[in-house]
């Protein structure tokens, strides 16, 4: 592990060494798109899923009981988060269908981590706004998928047809917890997809609240 990614893991355990027995229940009130995002998942029968800063293994336990055909991975820098995600996991009944593994976002190996050369399904959910290399997360998210595979992503957009002082409002409260919206998101999805002959879905939601997108390779 790198010395910015250490700093990243004492940094995300300290926040979230209390903070993850109730995280599932606050974010339900504004982590607004998660579920759309599984719903358009639509992996092939026994094909892999992958997401990315897995945290509580919420979003995880959703796909594995929408796509009970596919295969289900997940990782996180954080060991607390993972702590609770191993209880969460087994708690559902999911442990066989649902592996999870400690690792970097902004340089993640999924054989290393998982044994999978490529991956039909990855997606990122709520986690770019917390890791700095978030640029290097789309771009190794994207070079890990197979044919026919598609990367989807949701997180918070910038407001763009809400009121200013919710804006000014929300992002103080967020960066108050190391969260901040990327406001380039844009312009970096479209680069990736422009380098690596990908094609890019990019959707505002909530007017502006939330962005989705799915970079798919054919």
């Amino acid at each position: 592990m790198t010395v910015a990614a250490h700093d990243q893991k004492a940094l995300m355990d300290g926040v979230y060494a209390f903070h993850r027995h109730f995280y599932d229940f606050t974010r339900r009130f504004y982590l607004f798109g998660r579920d759309r995002l599984v719903r358009n998942l639509a992996p092939p029968p026994g094909g892999t899923v992958l997401e990315v800063g897995c945290g509580t293994a919420r979003n995880l336990i959703v796909a594995a009981k929408m796509w009970p055909e596919a295969r289900f991975h997940g990782f996180d820098i954080s060991e607390a988060m993972l702590e609770t995600a191993r209880k969460s996991v087994a708690r559902q009944g999911l442990a066989g269908k649902i592996s999870l593994a400690q690792g970097d976002a902004g340089n993640f190996d999924t054989r290393a981590l998982f044994g999978l050369e490529k991956v039909d399904r990855i997606f990122m959910s709520y986690t770019l706004s917390m890791i700095p290399p978030w640029q290097e997360a789309i771009e190794r998210g994207a070079a890990s998928l197979a044919p026919g595979g598609s990367l989807h992503i949701v997180d918070f957009g910038q407001y763009e047809r809400l009121p200013g002082f919710l804006k000014r409002l929300h992002f103080k409260s967020l960066n108050d917890f190391h969260v901040f919206p990327r406001r380039e998101l844009p312009a970096v999805l479209k680069r990736v997809a422009e380098e690596q002959g990908l094609s890019l879905e990019f959707t505002p939601l909530y007017r502006g609240y939330t962005w989705s997108a799915v970079l798919g390779r054919p």
